[in-house]
């Protein structure tokens, strides 16, 4: 899809800075793509899929509808200034509602924890589990306040693109104790074994093991006590047909159906991008919104054109996998909340077979979406729609998926239908999953970086990997004519501070 629509640029820019080229249309890549158009240059947005969005596709069968991406939004004012960007309001266009509560914990044995909007009500639930892990909770939310200060708001949008720009934060980083792992910074506070469980689940969220991902996304806890956690009606789909609204409003080219082949590079600059049918894509800078694996393995040239990396392939650690299982329900289940986390009796074990052994157990830890909990509009009326996150091992653990799926798909329906969804069953329809990840319709490479603290700055010299907060690993590369620099992390704050 292309957009002939005339620029609508904030009060004082003019296009005439040059051409950029966007690879990607995930958050991060729609992100940048308006950020450098308000920014007063031409851009052009491009995507392998049909639609934009990246993982944040959308599902419907049978009358039930499913946002396959992220579906849980932690600073809704980042989206707002997209549309503030171009003199327009964000609520004009989709509603986020605030929800309540954030999350709802079921753990092995039947106890259920309901993590809310307020620091009292939350309290509360924390008391029937420890009452003096209440002043725990409080020491936790101070940590991550500190490290919110510097990582959010202090090194959110610094590149990272030299060496010496990473080991100037040394000192921060140590003095916030960011070798430590999420899990042994909140184990630090808490001492109940299932809410320290609870409060440090947040990177598998994003695809990272508690126990080896730094201590610094231990700052998701006081971002979401900032702004709080909400879920944009008619879902993510709805929020990524905005957002391609507003790019063609503001003067983005955005074309489809277009499979990048290969960036092209002379003496080391980026010069545009070759794609799999032969068009060729000239610009002046190029931004890559892609798995670092996917475009050193295959989308820049093998050749001495380009640097190397630090690290090694073999030394490079990848994410967890996720199988999917995506069904609608018969009757509505009023009782499970719109997202729920389903522990299994393992918990640092589980993740160890996961991450580290990289086999499939006979156990598992679930995420449960309900968005019918707060948008009945996702579901035939009487029904409900639901999808359900199984983190198992990525592709290097060879597992037989063509075997296991369907094997999985009936042990994650049996649990929950002896536990928080009776009679499920029998009231399930129109069900499908799909393993791992989307590989051909979402990237190539079926897994991504791990987020180890050697891994979020320097693994990839001339690129800066970062990512979006509660939101599908997005990596943001920027190639311009005179260096190779650094995107800010996920849609945060893309090129606020960059300067041509």
């Amino acid at each position: 899809m292309k957009s002939n629509s005339s620029s609508n640029f904030p009060k004082g820019r003019a296009p005439d800075l040059g051409t950029v080229l966007v690879i990607g249309a995930g958050f991060g890549g729609i992100a940048a793509a308006l950020r450098m158009r308000a920014k007063g240059f031409e851009v052009t947005l491009v995507d392998r899929l049909t639609a934009i969005g990246g993982r944040a596709q959308v599902f419907e069968r049978g009358g039930f509808r499913h946002d396959a991406g992220p579906t849980v939004i932690t600073a809704p004012f980042l989206f707002d200034e997209l549309f503030e960007l171009f003199g327009e309001k964000r609520s004009d266009h989709v509603e986020f509602r605030s929800l309540d509560p954030w999350y709802r914990f079921y753990f092995h044995g039947g106890r259920q924890f309901d993590y809310c909007r307020s620091i009292e009500d939350t309290n509360e639930q924390i008391k029937k589990f420890e009452p003096r892990d209440v002043k725990g909770y409080a020491r936790l939310l101070a940590t991550s306040k500190a490290i919110f200060e510097v990582g959010f708001e202090q090194l959110a949008n610094r590149p990272f693109h030299k060496i010496r720009t990473m080991v100037a934060q040394i000192p921060s980083l140590f003095r916030l104790k960011s070798y430590y792992s999420v899990a042994g910074i909140v184990n630090r506070h808490l001492k109940h074994p299932l809410l320290r469980q609870a409060f440090s689940i947040h990177p598998l969220l994003v695809g990272g093991n508690p126990f080896s991902t730094t201590s610094i996304y231990a700052l998701i806890h006081y971002l979401e006590r900032k702004w709080g956690v909400y879920f944009c009606m008619g879902g993510t789909g709805k929020l990524v047909e905005a957002l391609h609204a507003l790019l063609l409003r503001a003067g983005v080219k955005v074309e489809l159906n277009v499979d990048i082949a290969e960036i092209t590079l002379e003496r080391g600059l980026a010069t545009g991008a070759i794609a799999e049918d032969g068009r060729v894509f000239h610009a002046e800078r190029v931004i890559c919104n892609a798995d670092p694996p996917t475009v050193y393995a295959q989308m820049l040239p093998q050749d001495g054109n380009r640097r190397k990396r630090l690290a090694p392939e073999k030394l490079t650690h990848y994410s967890m996998g996720l199988y999917v299982l995506f069904f609608g329900t018969q009757c509505q289940y009023p009782d499970v909340a719109h997202h729920t986390i389903w522990m299994g009796p393992r918990y640092k074990d589980l993740l160890a077979d996961i991450f580290n052994k990289k086999i499939l157990s006979d156990d598992f830890s679930l995420y449960v979406h309900r968005p019918t909990a707060t948008d009945p509009s996702f579901a035939p009326e009487g029904c409900d729609s639901y999808y359900v996150l199984c983190p198992v091992p990525n592709l290097r653990g060879q597992v037989n998926w063509s075997e296991k799926a369907p094997e999985l798909r009936d042990r994650i329906v049996k649990a929950l239908s002896e536990t928080i969804m009776p009679d499920l069953e029998t009231t399930i329809t129109e069900d499908f999953w799909i393993p791992l990840k989307i590989s051909k319709q979402t990237i190539a490479q079926c897994m991504a970086l791990d987020f180890l603290w050697r891994q979020s700055s320097l693994n990839l010299p001339g690129f800066d990997i970062t990512t979006e907060t509660h939101i599908f690993p997005t990596y943001i590369f920027l190639l311009q004519g005179h260096t190779l620099a650094l995107v800010c992390p996920g849609y945060y704050a893309q090129l606020k501070s960059w300067r041509p």
